[in-house]
């Protein structure tokens, strides 16, 4: 009776451990296949080359297509332990071409019958208005990419992506409806964060931000600035950065070249207040410019510590030929409307912004 017993318990315990490997295989099959095995994942381990072709966000009428389709990317990254290289703006350039040539591995693009080309899959819809394409050569590829498009948007976390960067950041037009918010940009925490490193309040850098780019990082300028704080190249490598289409990188940039600026224009007895509206002036017009300006006020007598001061009696007289006799000006005549403007339109995002968001 007892061996009875013994070998009833030794089948319970075979059908039992078998049971559980049969419910554990598929849960490992799918965290292999995302998390990029290299017996699977033919993606594991790889360099993907990417363009994301969507246009300037800024003047789109989807929300922040680029910002979503980055963020996407980098997730793909993460989940199939590869590295994604994402390629600059480039409006001459021919994506597509590229793709079908084997120089790009992923183009993302509105979708149009322009997508019907030979040796391109079009991928499982992953947003409303943009396409995932890549070639054909590999099938392993385009079922991995699929199988992954398929598990990220049936997810929650692709839910509160999408409504992140779907959301209107007009700052003025929110402020019209009397609601407060939560959210100011999809970038918040990271302007927390370099904000602190400034001493300002981290309203005031999204206030730049929304002027710069409207916070769209696909944003670029005639004279080559790029991205979320619209910095140039060269910028971005004198403080260490080279993807400036990456916000935390962006801003970190231009947060280090205010910094240097605020740092340039503190002079002793200037407020706070003040010395933002000098740093700004200058990452607008050059240190150079505003310099000059400082220099006028002080030969002339006048308040070199006041903006309101430079703006209605030194900038005047910076666009008269005279100047260019002055020896406290080294940089020639300077017009200044344009700066004051962009310092205007700050100030008044930010009242928009502490409006909405009244906590710090």
């Amino acid at each position: 009776m007892t061996e009875i017993k013994a070998n009833i318990i030794r089948i319970i315990r075979y059908i039992s451990v078998s049971l559980l490997i049969f419910s554990i295989t598929p849960l490992c099959d799918r965290d292999t296949m995302l998390s990029g095995a290299r017996t699977i994942n033919p993606y594991a381990g790889e360099e993907i080359v990417c363009a994301i072709d969507l246009g300037d966000d800024m003047y789109g009428s989807h929300g922040l297509e680029t910002g979503l389709n980055y963020e996407l990317l980098c997730r793909f990254a993460d989940d199939n332990h590869c590295n994604v290289r994402i390629l600059p703006t480039d409006r001459k350039a021919d994506y597509l071409d590229s793709l079908q040539h084997g120089r790009i591995d992923i183009v993302i693009t509105h979708r149009s019958d322009s997508l019907d080309m030979d040796g391109v899959s079009i991928l499982r819809e992953i947003c409303e208005w943009s396409s995932w394409a890549i070639r054909t050569t590999d099938q392993n590829k385009v079922r991995q990419l699929n199988a992954w498009i398929s598990y990220m948007t049936s997810s929650s976390d692709y839910e509160k992506l999408e409504k992140r960067f779907n959301s209107t950041f007009n700052p003025h037009k929110r402020a019209e409806t009397g609601m407060t918010v939560h959210t100011v940009s999809p970038y918040d925490d990271i302007i927390r964060k370099y904000a602190s490193e400034l001493g300002w309040d981290w309203r005031m850098l999204a206030a730049v931000i929304y002027q710069e780019s409207k916070f769209s990082i696909s944003s670029s300028s005639f004279r080559g600035a790029q991205g979320l704080m619209q910095i140039m190249p060269q910028t971005g490598r004198y403080y260490g950065v080279e993807d400036l289409m990456n916000p935390e990188q962006n801003i970190l940039a231009g947060t280090r070249h205010l910094k240097r600026m605020q740092k340039q224009f503190s002079i002793e007895g200037m407020n706070q207040e003040e010395l933002i509206k000098f740093t700004l002036a200058a990452y607008n017009a050059g240190e150079g410019r505003i310099s000059d300006c400082i220099s006028l006020a002080q030969a002339k007598g006048l308040e070199s510590m006041k903006w309101d001061e430079i703006v209605n009696s030194v900038i005047p007289m910076m666009r008269e030929d005279s100047i260019l006799e002055e020896e406290s000006v080294k940089h020639g005549k300077f017009q200044g409307h344009e700066t004051i403007a962009y310092i205007d339109s700050i100030l008044s995002h930010y009242h928009a912004i502490c409006a909405i968001h009244p906590e710090v």
